[in-house]
Parts: structure tokens; sequence; C-alpha cells
């Protein structure tokens, strides 16, 4: 009986309804499952719904040949093995075939029976243990590291769970957390665990920017669609065709935009401004936000509509204070990093000095940590870093942090050690441009990250504040 291949899926595409029949019904015949295509598009439409492990397909098709099907195939990451057949056997087609497009083998037409056979037994025998590689690297990432994210307390175990379980889906992820708490990274990882993983990653600020400029970063416009527009310009949404787009700080987008984004998420096309014609889309789109979008759903700030359409699979990331035992292994993976960046030879933290971040309550988290680290690498050079080389009144009640990003908030978290209260006293022998970015820093600590608010305190407009911010990450970088 037919049983050797019950689990084996195997797709046929060709153009030609009576070859397409014929291959299907024999590999039918052999046990595997088959769905069939007339062509690429509708290939990639079928792979949407039947997860195929081995694809069989003609070259010269309407609409999308056998070539461009591949090479999209191979664009979004994690395509199975593809077995060509071809009309043309020779041996420089089989080298173009195999070299180049990545094909797993060729078969001459018309098809013999006995080598399909064969190499579709092969073909499936290779899919699987490339998977069985991949579910082992995975494995191995679990165990304390995941991309970018450390940490092996139960919290972060519960993480990586959550993203492995989603990342070869294409439902929209919606993560949460405090600013600091990784969430840009956690979105890359399930990017880079994914079948996109070939694509393109795009990340996009909604707070980072003018109202006026946000639908222009993500739908892209037309030359003239506007004043300013010299040049057409693609869109975010465009920039990350068959890869993953994050939309961070979700919340903050405003309302007028909010409802354009919805429908390219509905319909999977987008517009540029000032465009007439649609194109279609194939993104993964993952949302962040740093604060509960139910308050802002209640405000009137965030649709309900938009909030479930990306609340498909919500990932919460903890604050560092609630996963504290992750530090140690935290401080080795920063010191690892940090060293590289700046030539120093750091080696460990005294116990002294891990006892004091242990301590701390870190309202920045993770990238408050990070600055933190940097501090104390960079005058410590080699060897173990004591206590001596953490910030000036760290841990002591009036100390309100080394930074919780933005690049604004070292100098705030220096200047407020002296001050131990929302007021901001300044010491004499402080600059003009270290007391606005201290003044910026608490601002913006005040408002919890939430910019536009922050500028209309500091009575200053978005723009300057924005341009504020970049400047001092540039000179944070430096």
């Amino acid at each position: 009986m037919p049983t050797e291949h019950p689990k084996t899926r195997v797709l046929v595409v060709d153009d030609e309804e009576s070859q397409r029949g014929a291959l299907a019904g024999m590999i039918a015949l052999w046990g595997y499952e088959v769905e069939t295509a007339s062509d690429g598009m509708d290939a990639l439409e079928k792979l949407g719904t039947f997860n195929a492990h081995v694809i069989v397909t003609d070259m010269m098709m309407p609409r999308m040949d056998g070539s461009e099907l591949i090479k999209r195939l191979r664009a979004q990451g994690g395509a199975p093995p593809v077995i060509v057949e071809t009309a043309f056997g020779n041996p420089e087609t089989a080298i173009a075939l195999v070299h180049d497009l990545g094909v797993f083998w060729f078969l001459e037409k018309p098809v013999q029976s006995q080598w399909l056979k064969l190499l579709l037994e092969r073909a499936a025998a290779h899919g699987r243990l490339e998977e069985r590689a991949e579910i082992l690297e995975r494995e191995l990432s679990y165990q304390g590291v995941l991309g970018d994210l450390v940490g092996s307390s139960p919290q972060m175990q519960e993480v990586y769970g959550l993203i492995r379980q989603v990342a070869p889906s294409r439902a929209a992820v919606l993560i949460t957390g405090e600013s600091g708490t990784g969430k840009e990274l956690a979105a890359r990882a399930i990017h880079e665990l994914s079948p996109r993983r070939a694509g393109p990653f795009v990340a996009l600020n909604c707070a980072a920017m003018p109202d006026t400029l946000m639908e222009s970063e993500l739908f892209g416009h037309e030359k003239g669609a506007f004043t300013g527009a010299v040049e057409r310009r693609a869109g975010s949404f465009e920039m990350a065709q068959n890869g993953t787009i994050l939309l961070d700080e979700i919340g903050d987008m405003p309302a007028t935009t909010q409802s354009k984004l919805l429908r390219v998420l509905e319909d999977q096309r987008v517009r540029r401004l000032g465009g007439r014609n649609e194109i279609q889309l194939d993104v993964r789109v993952i949302a962040a936000t740093n604060a509960p979008l139910d308050s802002a759903i209640r405000d009137g700030k965030c649709r309900e509509d938009l909030f479930y359409r990306l609340n498909v699979f919500p990932i919460a990331l903890p604050a560092l204070r609630e996963h504290l035992e992750d530090l140690p292994q935290l401080a080795a993976s920063l010191l690892k990093d940090l060293n590289k960046k700046h030539g120093s030879k750091a080696t460990d933290l005294a116990p002294e000095t891990l006892a004091r971040l242990s301590a701390y309550h870190w309202p920045g988290n993770v990238r408050e940590l990070r600055n933190v680290h940097e501090r104390a690498v960079i005058l410590t050079g080699e060897g173990t870093i004591e206590p001596a080389r953490l910030p000036a009144g760290f841990g002591t009640a009036g100390f309100t942090g080394a930074g919780s990003g933005d690049g604004a908030s070292g100098a705030a978290g220096e200047l407020s050690a002296r001050s131990g209260s929302d007021a901001l006293r300044i010491p004499v022998g402080y600059t003009i441009e270290q007391a606005e970015r201290a003044l910026i820093g608490m601002t913006l600590e005040h408002t919890k990250n939430n910019k536009t608010r922050a500028a209309e305190i500091l009575g200053i407009s978005q723009k300057t504040l924005f341009n504020k911010l970049k400047e001092y990450g540039a000179q944070g970088a430096a």
C-alpha cells in the first residue's frame, strides 16, 4: 500500500492542466499529499494555506514563471526543496538551475516516473534534515539567549516560548513593555526565526517624527505630492516587502493616520501619497507600545478596531526589576559587546558591584543597565569593574537613574541625583547645554517618554525636541 510518505506534502505547479493532473495523480499514488497550482502566482497563494515540503514546478508559465517563483520563495526565506521540470536538459541549464537559483534538482521533460520518485524521496529527506537542524538551532537559543535577548529566568523563557510559537506564522504581533525592555529586539527575534528572515526588517518609531511626515514615512509619496516632494519615495511598507515591519510606539500615531493604516492592514495594499496605483503587499506586521493601549482607546487616542487588528498575538516583556536573577548573564553579554565596541578588556563585575546593581530598581530597564555598564567599561579599561566605576550616587535614595533612553537621560539622571526630586537643581559648573539636556531628560521621564506631551511642557515644537534627541543620540554614540 502506498503509505510510504503519509505526511509529506507536495505542490505541483504547471500551466498545462493535463500535465499537472497526471503528475499530481502519480505523486498521490506514492503516498504523498498533493496540491496543484496553474502558475507561480497561483502557487504563492496556495502556499499560504498549503505548507508544502517539496515543490515540483514547470519553468515556462504565464503571469509568473518558475524562475520568478523560485526567486520569490528564496527572498521570503525558509523555502522547501524545489524540483524543476524543463524541456531544455543540458549542462548549462542544470548549472543555472541548481547553483544560480538554488533548486534541489531538475528533470527533463517528459518526466520519467522512476527519477521523479527518487528525487521526491531525497528532496523530502533533505527538507526534514534542514528543518531538524533549524529546530535544534532554535532550541539551543532558548537556553538563555534568543537573538539579542538575554536571560534564563522563567519570565524570559516564557517570552522565548511565545516568540518561538508565533515566528513561523503570519499573525500580527503586539509587543508591550516599559521603555528599555527590548521590544525591538523581540521583534527582530521574531523576524529572524520566521520564514521571512531573508527579507528586510524595517522599524519605524511612530513617536519620533512630526504628524505631517507620518503618512509619507509609512506609505511613501510620488514626486510633487506635496511641497518638498522632489522625487518619488518608497514608504516603510514598500521597503518591508517580503519581510517584517515594526511599528514602534503605535499609540502615538495620529488618529487620521490610524484609519489609513487599518485599511492597509485589511487590504494588504498601499498607495503612495499622490499616487493612483495600489501596490500589493506581503508584509508581516509587528507593533510595539510602552503604554497599555486600552487606556489610549478609552481616551480616544487609539482606534479600537486597529487595536484588535494588531493584537492578534500579544507578547508582554517583563521589566528588569521583575527578573533580576538574569543580571549576571546580562552583565556578561553586555561586557562582551561593549569591550568589542570600545576596544577595552573589562573581564567581570566585582561581587560588591553586582550586589549594588541587583539592589537597584532600574526604571530604565535593560537600556539603562547598558548605559551604566558602558560608563563603567570605559572607566575601567581592563580587569574587574569595581563599585567606584558606577555613576555617582548610584543606588542611593536620591538617584533617579542613568537613563532610560533617547540620549538625553544620562545627563538628567546625573543632575537629578543631586536634587532628589522633580525639581531640577543645577550645580555651578554645568553648561547651558548640559542643563538643557538634563531638563529634557527629566521631562521625558515625567511624561513616561510621551514626546508630544514633553514638547508641550517644554514649550518647544515636536520637531525641535526630535532634533535635540537626535543630536544627543549622536553625541552619545561618538
